[in-house]
């Protein structure tokens, strides 16, 4: 027998608010029957285990022990710029000059998430060092 993930519980001062924040960064709507001042919200992702937001009477104390991380469907850098935009904070840039890496913020609840490069970024650069990699094996053709 196995157990099934049926959310990802995230404890917080303003259930509905801190889930307005997350509906609008992932896209996805809010559980219907949600509303201000309600102490249990929902996100309902498209697929898996949906966002869980518990309102709880002790805040934030220390850094988070899990956390979640974003992969964009547009670039790494355009999402941190929206995610800020929407009342984010960017806590750790970890980002490097060759496009790897990943930005760490916070929700405005001061939960910490990631972002990720985006699968077309990571292509690229996957294809960039594989081409890179091919050429320095191949030896020099012959004057």
């Amino acid at each position: 027998m196995v157990s099934v993930l049926q959310n990802v519980a995230i404890d917080c001062a303003d259930a509905y608010e801190l889930a307005r924040f997350w509906s609008r960064v992932t896209g996805r709507p809010q559980h219907p029957e949600d509303k201000p001042g309600d102490r249990e919200t929902q996100v309902l992702l498209a697929e898996g285990p949906v966002l869980h937001f518990n309102q709880v009477p002790e805040s934030k104390k220390a850094k988070n022990r899990i956390h979640l991380c974003l992969r964009p469907e547009t670039s790494r850098e355009q999402e941190v710029e929206r995610l800020l935009g929407l009342g984010a904070t960017l806590v750790a840039d970890h980002r490097n000059p060759d496009g790897s890496g990943w930005a760490v913020l916070a929700d405005p609840e001061g939960n910490e998430f990631c972002v990720l490069r985006s699968e077309s970024e990571r292509a690229a650069s996957s294809w960039t060092a594989d081409a890179g990699a091919a050429k320095a094996a191949d030896p020099p053709a012959p004057n």
